[in-house]
């Protein structure tokens, strides 16, 4: 029996171990990150119910580690909202960790989380997602290009779109709809496609976005939904918010440095991007949803 933790940032949820002290190396810590294993717990209606799960290592750098691993068993490089998550646990259920920054080891490099505590109580976690990558070599993309994609051509199903690639830490393709068309209809018919379209070597999450053309230049608002990679679509992504407001700004579509409200579907994170492109700032809730113990010979482990 292995204790878990089931917590979620904006419907965006997790199955979290902890996986360190008297864990780490052991047959429950391999068992829990083999890949059919992470399926079984994430599926929705024989297992937990997930859109991944996190396993918390010990840290490299920091004062832990973070290894992402998808609903599908694939392993992601970082997940915006799952970070937010982790903090929250440990913070919460670890004495040494009560501090006010917790910085955590990820595929994307050692990140700083600030929590936001009351009473023991973590509410709000922000994040310095670290510097956004441009090039086609740090995304990655395909061989070909030239630069950076920003406004590249893409097509799937007999449709031509424009992105803007932006890695953080993961793989972004992020599309713009200047139109009325609904995002969700857009992402379930076009992100399976996309997500594996050869000039993604290593797959990636796609975002449709819209600006709000309401929105005033020191209030930005984007509307996004997220076709994540190994997860389908999710009610939030934190990696695919910070993309999308990176990519509003190179498409001069939004400012740097002042805060952009990104509305998911399963609610808003604000993210910042400075002002120089030096790094990204994610700022949004975490919650537990309940805690509970895992039967991994019920499983199959």
């Amino acid at each position: 029996m292995l204790p878990f933790t089931k917590v979620q940032g904006l419907g965006n949820d997790f199955v979290v171990v902890d996986l360190r002290g008297e864990r780490v190396g052991s047959k429950l810590a391999e068992t829990v990150q083999d890949p059919e294993i992470v399926r079984k717990i994430c599926d929705r209606h024989f297992g937990v119910g997930a859109d991944g799960v996190l396993a918390v290592l010990p840290g490299i750098s920091g004062d832990a580690r973070m290894r992402v691993l998808n609903a599908d068993g694939s392993e992601a490089e970082m997940c915006g909202n799952g970070i937010r998550c982790v903090a929250k646990v440990l913070y919460e259920a670890d004495p040494t960790l009560r501090r006010p920054v917790l910085k955590i080891d990820t595929g994307a490099g050692l990140l700083a989380c600030e929590v936001d505590a009351a009473g023991g109580h973590v509410s709000t976690v922000t994040v310095e997602m670290g510097r956004p990558r441009y090039t086609r070599d740090e995304i990655p993309l395909a061989p070909g290009g030239a630069g950076r994609a920003t406004r590249e051509a893409i097509t799937a199903l007999g449709r031509t779109f424009h992105f803007t690639a932006v890695s953080m830490g993961n793989p972004h393709a992020v599309i713009f709809v200047d139109d009325d068309e609904d995002l969700r209809a857009l992402a379930e018919k076009y992100g399976p496609a996309l997500e594996i379209a050869p000039t993604f070597p290593r797959r990636a999450n796609i975002e449709f976005a819209r600006v709000r053309r309401e929105a005033k230049d020191d209030k930005a608002e984007i509307d996004l939904v997220v076709w994540e990679r190994g997860c389908g679509i999710t009610l939030a992504c934190g990696t695919g918010a910070c993309a999308t407001a990176v990519a509003a700004a190179l498409e001069e579509r939004l400012p740097r440095g002042r805060e952009t409200a990104v509305h998911l579907p399963g609610g808003t994170l604000g993210i910042t991007v400075a002002a120089d492109d030096t790094g990204v700032r994610m700022r949004g809730p975490a919650k537990i949803v309940f805690r509970s113990e895992l039967d991994l010979a019920a499983l199959g482990g």
